[in-house]
Formats: C-alpha cells, structure tokens, sequence
C-alpha cells in the first residue's frame, strides 16, 4: 500500500471522527438512564461475535481493542471500522413499545513498527451510551390532576486512544494504551399537570442538564501462548483499565418546555457550566482460550467492574452494583488455504454471553444474557467484510422492571495490506 493510499486511510479515520461527533450514537437501552449509561464491554465485531472474546486471543487479520497486549499479533497494515443497528421492545407487565437506532461503532488503525515484536494503533471508540425515552403517567395525590412525565437521554463517553503492544520475550507480550475520554450526555423531564380529560391544567415546565467530560484514561494488558503441540496453543490474557476521577462540567436549569436548553432564557439555573467530576470504577478482565492454529479457536473470559464505587457528578451512586460479565465463545476456519472457495477461507464465529449488570432497581438486579454468531468473509486475498449478530434479553417485567427483547447487528470491514510487512523483511 503506497503512502498516498496509507494517508487517504487517515483521512477517513478524521472524517469518520467529525461525523461521529456530530452524529453521536443511538440505539442503546431503558436502563441507560442510570449513571454514565451502557458500558460496552463486547469489543469489536470480531468479539462481538465470539461473545466479547478478545482478552486472551486476537489475529493477524483484525485490530484487537480488546487487550492492547495483542496487538502485536497485527504484523500487516490494517485499517477497521464498523456500524451497528439495535432494535429492541421494551415490556413492562402493562404496556410495551419497540425501539431501534444505530450508528457508528467504531474506527480503528493497526501499524506494525516490526512486525511480530511491536505494534502500535489508534483508533475511535465508545465506552458508554445514553440513549431512552421514558414516558410516565401517574395521579397526583389529594387532587383530580395527573402528572405526565416525559423523560429522554441521548449522548454517552467516547475514547480516542493511541495503544502499543511489544514481545517482552517469547510468547509473553504487553500492551500499554492511552485514551483522551470525552463526551455529553444530555437529559431533559419535561412535567404536564393535566385534569381527567387530558387538558393542560396550570404550567409546564423542564429539566435539563448536560453533562460534558473531558480526561483520560490508562489501559494495561498482558498475554502468554503456551505451546501445546506443533499447530496448537493454550492462550491467556488479562487487562487493567484504569478511570478513577473523570473531570467535566455540568448545566442544569429548570424552565418552561423548550426553554431549558437555552442558557439565556428565564428560569432557575442549577448548574452553570459548573467544574467537577463523576468517578468512574476501574475495570478488570481475564481470560483463557485454546487454538488450534488457522483453525479453530474457543474460549472463556470474564470483566469486572465494581460500581458500588461510581459517583456522579453531585456525588450520588445512583444505586449502582458490582457488575459482572462471563462470555464463552470462539470460531472455525473450514480451509484456510482453499483457492477456490471463499466460503472455506471465510471464519465462523459463535459465542454466548451473560451479565450482571450494575443497576439495581430496589433490591432487584438486571441481568443481561445473549447469544451470538458471526462471521469474517475475505473480500480479496487478505481485506475482510464482517458482520456480527446478538439476540438478548435484559430485565424482566417482575416487580414493576422493564424487559428488553433486542436485537443488535454489527456490520463493519478490516482493510490489511502486507506490503508494509515485506519492506520491513527485505529492508
């Protein structure tokens, strides 16, 4: 790939950048109302596909975002990115409604400095979403009035990173990254009074506030293959990723619908543009998986990440838990070095996931569980068009909790080119 092209790459990692954040993403969840949203913990198509598998294994074909460490297994030149589309119905033991969205996922870069010893990437990606629309109705008490409460969230927490992985000795590599976090998250409640016949009765009013962080954040990563035969391997991994003390600022006003956005407009401003920060937990994941080389692979991994210790921004917890996550998952290659068949060279992937997620409503937890496949076509004799698809239940319709019924759809490509690879071999 000549430098022109290797720029022209660049050139659409910053155009992708800017339309991200004029964009933002959509399609997330009910329950990302509470504390800084849905995390995603899943990785790449390629991982997701696998039910988040990528602490303890990557290729050569696809960028690893997952554990920084294996990045080095990236001895050619790639270019990834991805889109997703979630659609979901959301249930409670009285009423339900179907919701959908997508966006971009993703865009990362892989450059091997020398290749199979040390790489480096950067790439774009999210680490939360906000996105819900609440509608509740209820009576007010010692009168004839209801209450109407509209409640909608969009935004969520974006990292630019920069990541490098090197072979400290055989079969043990590490990975440093390093991420600049940002991103807003913006709320509004909008109140109505109506009488029995749905007719306004006396003021309306809004609450907004946005949310704007600003820091960084530090990953670490480890992975050790252990020879088991000629062509097989036994793999582990395991990452740190550190967060702690986010900074940002915060605006919040109340005022009448549709004026509460603006920072000029009457009413009572809670937060103007006020300093502070929200404390997000630190995360541990680990792994295992067995390969057999070009073959097939399979594995199991789980995260931690302990939100009993997130504060936001006005210091509360928001009733959060300890979450915990578990995938099983893997993939086979029919025939790598088919000629004639791109099916047989194309890699199949499958996995199923469970969490425990952090929100706690009452004394009831969420769980998330989900079953995944996927695939990785080649487009030409080393690019790749991939696809990964979820389906999922979250919640259940029990005391008065939501239900989600979803379905999520990853469709993205790696773009690798080996001529990097072979000028640094016959340099």
């Amino acid at each position: 790939m000549s430098i022109q092209t290797r720029l022209q790459l660049l050139g659409v990692f910053c155009a992708i950048f800017i339309f991200t954040q004029a964009k933002g993403q959509i399609g997330s969840s009910t329950y990302s109302s509470i504390g800084v949203g849905d995390m995603n913990n899943s990785g790449l198509t390629q991982n997701q596909a696998m039910g988040g598998l990528g602490i303890s294994y990557g290729d050569a074909w696809s960028v690893n975002q997952v554990n920084p460490a294996l990045t080095v297994k990236n001895n050619v030149f790639n270019f990834q990115a991805a889109f997703n589309y979630k659609r979901y119905r959301a249930s409670t033991e009285s009423s339900s409604s179907t919701l959908d969205g997508g966006g971009l996922s993703y865009v990362t870069v892989s450059l091997p400095v020398k290749p199979r010893k040390w790489t480096v990437g950067l790439g774009l990606d999210q680490i939360s979403t906000v996105d819900y629309e609440h509608l509740v109705e209820s009576p007010v008490v010692n009168s004839d009035l209801y209450s109407i409460s509209r409640m909608r969230g969009r935004g969520g927490i974006s990292e630019v990173y920069l990541n490098t992985g090197f072979e400290l000795f055989k079969n043990f590599n590490v990975g440093l990254q390093g991420g600049y976090i940002f991103g807003s998250t913006i709320k509004h409640q909008q109140i109505t009074l109506t009488d029995e016949d749905g007719i306004t009765a006396g003021g309306q009013s809004e609450y907004y506030s946005r949310l704007t962080i600003n820091d960084f954040s530090f990953k670490g990563g480890v992975h050790y293959a252990l020879r088991t035969g000629d062509r097989s391997r036994l793999n582990f991994g395991a990452i740190y990723q550190a967060f702690g003390n986010l900074d940002g600022k915060m605006f919040a006003k109340m005022a009448d619908i549709g004026e509460a956005s603006d920072e000029d407009s009457d009413g009572q401003t809670v937060f103007e543009n006020e300093k502070g920060n929200i404390y997000l937990p630190n995360k541990l994941g680990y792994g295992v998986s067995f390969e057999k080389i070009n073959k097939f692979v399979i594995g199991l991994e789980a995260q931690h990440q302990d939100f009993t210790q997130y504060e936001s921004f006005v210091g509360r917890n928001d009733d959060l838990g300890s979450s915990f996550r578990v995938g099983l998952g893997g993939q086979f290659i029919p025939d790598i070095y088919s000629i004639e068949s791109i099916f047989m060279r194309s890699t199949f992937r499958a996995g199923i996931e469970f969490e425990q997620t952090p929100y706690l409503i009452g004394e009831n937890k969420v769980n998330d569980i989900g079953i995944n496949f996927g695939a990785s076509i080649p487009m030409n004799s080393l690019s790749l068009l991939n696809f990964a698809v979820k389906f999922g239940q979250r919640g259940t319709t029990n005391d008065g909790l939501v239900k989600e019924e979803y379905f999520k759809f990853s469709l993205g490509f790696s773009i690798n080119d080996n001529s990097w690879f072979y000028k640094k071999v016959f340099e």
